[in-house]
């Protein structure tokens, strides 16, 4: 698949001119209890195996890097030596305040700054590449944020992605039609469990190729389950 679609304009931009940085910095997306059970949890998935697939999804990775929805900063710990800086956009503050004790023994500079995907704390074209890990699927309006994402990374960077999608599976996907609908978005800080994600990176002007995608069940289990399958992959921008 490939996608030969022009990022959306925002109509409040001037034309032609480059979104300055630090628009959204100071802004917070409160979760409490979220924030609170999310770092336990993501441990717990880490040592059962998600750690890995955050290594092998930045690998590879070099230059600037702009990580949105860094979460409590638990891919810092995975960047290669050749990233030469790491901007980790955080809405949330209480995982932001982890995500910046984190970056203090990050392999790789990291700056932690508070900010929303949809207005991306960044210049046009500043970064190597975007990172969006377990984030794609909480996004607030995702066809606006992916297009930042777009925005910010230059022609021919790329954008590294990981995080659960709708199932193939017509009875699961039911399941997370109906959670969707009613409570899980708020335990879970918005998370949408059916969403198409790759429609929408698509579609923001990503070129998106089957063959750099990896899919993959977690928690492996018996049978499917609401919110398991999930996929990672690398997007161009042209």
């Amino acid at each position: 698949m490939t996608g030969d679609h022009q990022p959306p304009h925002h109509p409040t931009d001037p034309p032609g001119r480059a979104r300055r940085a630090g628009r959204t910095r100071g802004i917070d997306l409160r979760h409490p209890i979220f924030a609170r059970v999310w770092p336990r949890l993501r441990v717990r998935i880490d040592a059962e195996g998600f750690a890995e697939r955050r290594r092998a999804l930045l690998t590879g990775l070099s230059g600037r890097i702009i990580e949105v929805g860094a979460g409590d900063g638990a891919n810092f710990a995975h960047y290669p030596p050749e990233v030469t800086g790491v901007l980790a956009v955080e809405p949330e503050p209480r995982l932001r305040g982890l995500a910046r004790t984190a970056a203090q023994d990050a392999p790789v500079p990291v700056e932690v700054v508070a900010g929303v995907a949809e207005d991306l704390p960044a210049d046009d074209a500043a970064f190597d590449a975007a990172v969006a890990c377990h984030v794609l699927c909480s996004l607030r309006d995702e066809a606006r944020a992916v297009s930042e994402m777009y925005r910010v990374v230059r022609p021919e960077g790329r954008l590294r992605f990981l995080g659960h999608v709708r199932s193939a599976r017509p009875v699961v996907r039911r399941v997370e039609r109906l959670a969707d609908a009613t409570i899980w978005p708020r335990l879970a800080a918005g998370c949408r469990l059916g969403r198409a994600t790759l429609d929408s990176l698509e579609q923001a002007g990503f070129t998106l190729r089957c063959e750099d995608l990896v899919w993959f069940e977690f928690p492996e289990a018996r049978f499917p389950t609401p919110g398991g399958q999930h996929v990672a992959g690398e997007l161009r921008r042209p």
